[in-house]
């Protein structure tokens, strides 16, 4: 196991006093290691943004402390704070680009601030322009160019101190489809090439599913639960968990009362059984779909399947038998009573 290059601790972030006091953050624990993609993810309103915002201390936290690279943000003075700052940067749904200035002079930007000599900091910038795709853009201004290519650059810039850490913020959350997997995949090849460590928050699951190693589900400011993706898809153990990980899967409770189903997790089996026809043909018991939410996770097949179970008795426990007994698969009955 790598490294742990965040640790963060017991931490707490309350805003305002008194009766008016929101608590954003309650007790939060997490250990992300060195060279993976973690992923948070969380509702509106979850307390994502205000997390990763104490991770480089632009939010202080209330209480908890926050290791990054083994410093602890907490104890920094302000200028010892704005060098460990190089090393975790960050970049934003809204890409936070300087309008006035062109890519390369945007990308420059940072270098120029720690006082990189300005041959070096063009250099180093070129450098990164190609690096993310934009060789071509270095004299276009931001007006000039895709959400995609704005992204592509705040990358770049991100990237001219030479971070142990990314930070990615509702990175993708402004783009559309095609260019968000553009932009995962180019931060998947930057993980891949450089070894930095990326920490992505997002409300959106598939971003979660296309590049993430682990992830932590965040639910009114606590940590409702963590662990692999994998893991996590196979097993969601928290309403917090299911409600992200299966948003479409039906729900019992949108049936007549006494509908008798259960519903049905894929695993990570290579590819899903034909279940349905397999019961029919041999058990001699037909089931109803009542709902269904299916993806695939690094070539494995993962998602929920709701079946309504025969009204006989020995018959909905022929079906419920022969599902158990299949691989990669598990199934929990449920019942609505009204």
């Amino acid at each position: 196991m790598s490294e742990s290059i965040i640790q963060v601790q017991h931490l707490n972030k309350t805003f305002g006093t008194g009766d008016t006091a929101v608590h954003a953050l309650e007790d939060i624990n997490l250990d992300i290691k060195q060279g993976e993609i973690f992923g948070i993810i969380g509702l509106s309103g979850a307390g994502k943004s205000t997390l990763v915002r104490c991770m480089n201390l632009l939010e202080r936290p209330t209480s908890g402390t926050v290791i990054v690279d083994g410093k602890e943000m907490t104890a920094l003075s302000e200028k010892e704070l704005r060098l460990a700052r190089r090393d975790v940067t960050m970049i934003f749904q809204s890409f936070n680009l300087l309008m006035q200035r062109t890519c390369l002079k945007n990308v420059c930007f940072p270098m120029e601030i720690s006082g990189v000599p300005a041959a070096q900091a063009r250099k180093r910038a070129a450098e990164l322009l190609e690096l993310v795709g934009l060789a071509d853009k270095a004299d276009a201004y931001p007006s000039q160019l895709s959400g995609g290519q704005k992204q592509r650059v705040a990358i770049a810039r991100a990237l001219a101190t030479d971070p142990k850490v990314l930070l990615c913020d509702e990175a993708t959350s402004a783009l559309d489809p095609t260019t968000t997997a553009s932009i995962l995949e180019l931060l998947k090849d930057l993980n891949a090439k450089l070894g930095v460590t990326v920490v992505v928050i997002t409300h959106q699951m598939s971003v979660i599913e296309e590049i993430c190693s682990r992830v932590a589900i965040l639910d009114g400011g606590v940590v409702a639960e963590q662990g692999s993706v994998e893991d996590i898809f196979s097993h969601p153990t928290t309403d917090a968990a299911r409600r992200l990980v299966y948003p479409g899967g039906a729900s019992v409770e949108q049936y007549p009362a006494g509908t008798h189903a259960v519903r049905v997790a894929f695993n990570g089996g290579t590819a899903y059984q034909p279940l349905i026809a397999s019961l029919a043909i041999d058990c001699g018991v037909k089931v109803n779909i009542l709902g269904a939410d299916t993806r695939n996770i690094d070539g494995k097949a993962f998602g929920t399947m709701l079946l309504g179970l025969p009204d006989d008795p020995n018959e909905a426990a022929k079906a419920l038998s022969y599902i158990r007994a299949q691989p990669n698969v598990s199934a929990e009955e449920v019942e609505y009573h009204g």
